[in-house]
């Protein structure tokens, strides 16, 4: 194999790694709820252990930072798209959660034609038609005759993938920025909004053992830095629309390992409107890969 094409299998199997651990990160959050940490403390304990790791690096490799209002925009939209999905997954039906969510590739697919002048052909905007239509069929609610989401989670999910999409594309504009400053402005966006909304909410510190503050801080420290890290090296050594394409390997995994250790049913137009939702990104992903 040669350099060049080691080089471009790497972005690659970063975003397949972070897809991975993003699909299964609902499993341990879970189980840190149970024992009484609820979300937006795990939100806020997980990403301050990673920041603080994030700026013993930057102090360490003396990157130097130069304040934008692009790493601005990053930290407010990556800040809302982590918390909301941990919030998702931990309230709703995790695979419901993850189709909604992987509504993202399409928006990514939008905002990289709007922001980053990448083309988007006659055939793409059908396929974001044929997204909306997945996304109308799962959401449609017999009730009030409508389409409209069901919770708090359904909500959660459709802004966590709006905000996921912005910031990938964020992420690919700021080519003369480092990963580890775009990881770091993400980590700090994430930490600010969470510390924000518990100040709002009035809620107490949990009663936790050390057992699970340690496991937490673990869990953030090392398990969040590296899946972060790997999904901000491959989306800025990628095209939006490619990094698009891979990262729907997280539906794979949310789907297995949600069928294997929890009990939740999918409804039949659950599956009728994800399997849109999946063809339509995928098609058009690939389009955009042909024409690259």
């Amino acid at each position: 194999m040669t350099a060049k094409h080691r080089f471009d299998l790497l972005p690659v199997l970063s975003l397949l790694f972070s897809a991975t651990l993003w699909g299964v990160l609902w499993y341990p959050l879970r189980l840190l709820e149970a024992r009484g940490l609820s979300g937006l403390w795990q939100v806020l304990l997980i990403y301050a252990a990673a920041l603080c790791l994030g700026a013993v690096l930057l102090i360490r490799q003396r990157q130097p930072v130069h304040p934008s209002w692009y790493l601005v925009l990053l930290a407010c939209s990556s800040g809302w798209c982590n918390t909301a999905f941990i919030l998702a997954v931990l309230d709703g039906n995790v695979l419901r959660v993850l189709l909604l969510f992987y509504l993202s590739p399409l928006w990514t697919v939008i905002l990289g034609t709007l922001l980053l002048h990448e083309p988007m052909s006659r055939f793409s905007r059908w396929t974001l038609l044929s997204a909306m239509c997945g996304a109308l069929i799962m959401l449609w609610d017999p009730a009030i005759g409508v389409p409209w989401p069901k919770d708090v989670a359904d909500w959660l999910a459709i802004s966590s993938g709006m905000t996921f999409a912005l910031s990938n594309v964020l992420v690919r504009k700021m080519q003369d920025v480092t990963v580890l400053v775009k990881a770091v402005s993400t980590w700090a966006g994430v930490f600010l909004l969470a510390g924000l909304l518990l100040l709002m909410q009035h809620q107490s510190p949990p009663a936790i053992g050390t057992d699970v503050l340690l496991y937490t801080l673990i869990l953030g420290g090392i398990g969040f830095t590296v899946m972060t890290a790997a999904l901000t090296y491959g989306v800025t050594h990628m095209p939006a629309h490619r990094s698009a394409i891979i990262l729907l390997f997280e539906l794979v995994a949310g789907a297995v390992s949600s069928q294997l250790l929890t009990d939740e049913i999918v409804l039949p137009n659950e599956w009728a409107g994800g399997a849109l939702i999946i063809i339509a990104a995928w098609f058009a992903a690939r389009r955009h890969m042909r024409n690259a």
